[in-house]
């Protein structure tokens, strides 16, 4: 092979230098590109990176939040079933409350009733006095309490003669005074009720003294009824000596134990337990 002239080696080595360094700077520029993509990368990345801590973060902030938030929610449904165990509570104490006060309010409405009657049993009684107040000042008759009952006490010794049921004229004008002021006294009855002491008795007329005080009030009831008072309001009874004022231990006590009690019946219809009574009895 001929040798190659100079000017051509030159030549090729002045093209393959040219060819070169087009490839290197090729090269560079694809390196540089390389790296400016491997720097956005990582700026990207990095910006991800950052933007990931700041979701963390935020995660641990909100679950923070969320916990609060559950402690809050259990701590109000605590709050809430006390509250509802309070006013389940209040409302069974309002209940018995209500029901005690339903009750208080029966009683003072019983009581109330009772003390009008009260009242009105002690007007009745301040009347009667009043009524009689004449014959009371006469020393003729006494009017008081007995058992409950208003009753006037007329002493026989100024109405009979020992041992005898025939009124005096004397005692006829007191029954019948008694009579007229017992008419006025509207729907009321009465009982005339002879007591003797403990002397016995034993005629053929008053066998004992049972038949003496019967035979006494009898009479009292009789003239009653002449003097005006209907006979559907007087009845007669006989005690005999069973029930003295005291001891027959004196003259004095003698007498007053020889007495006639004109009772005034009371009317059972305003006593308490007067409607159940009537029920029971209505139901046989």
């Amino acid at each position: 092979m001929r040798a190659m002239r100079p000017t051509l080696i030159l030549a090729l080595l002045a093209a393959s230098s040219c060819v070169t360094q087009k490839t290197y700077d090729a090269l560079k520029a694809e390196r540089d590109e390389l790296d400016t993509n491997v720097t956005e990368k990582n700026a990207a990345i990095a910006e991800f990176e950052r933007k990931q801590r700041k979701l963390d973060d935020q995660n641990r902030e909100l679950a923070g939040s969320l916990a609060l938030e559950q402690d809050k929610v259990k701590d109000l449904t605590t709050r809430i079933e006390r509250m509802t165990a309070d006013i389940a509570a209040a409302t069974k104490d309002k209940s018995r409350l209500q029901a005690s006060v339903e009750e208080m309010t029966r009683a003072l409405a019983e009581l109330e009733k009772r003390r009008a009657e009260a009242e009105a049993r002690v007007q009745e009684f301040k009347n009667l006095l009043a009524r009689f107040r004449a014959l009371i000042d006469a020393g003729k008759l006494k009017v008081k309490m007995v058992d409950g009952r208003m009753v006037v006490v007329l002493a026989t010794d100024i109405l009979f003669a020992s041992g005898s049921a025939s009124l005096s004229k004397e005692g006829k004008n007191a029954i019948a005074e008694v009579a007229q002021v017992l008419s006025s006294i509207p729907k009321r009855s009465f009982q005339v009720e002879g007591h003797t002491d403990n002397v016995p008795i034993a005629t053929a007329q008053y066998p004992s003294n049972w038949e003496l005080a019967s035979g006494r009030a009898i009479t009292v009831v009789k003239t009653m009824i002449e003097a005006g008072l209907s006979d559907t309001r007087v009845s007669a009874a006989s005690y005999g000596d069973t029930r003295p004022l005291a001891a027959n231990s004196s003259a004095e006590a003698k007498a007053n134990n020889r007495r006639i009690e004109i009772t005034i019946v009371p009317d059972l219809s305003t006593l308490p337990g007067f409607e159940e009574l009537k029920k029971v009895d209505s139901a046989q």
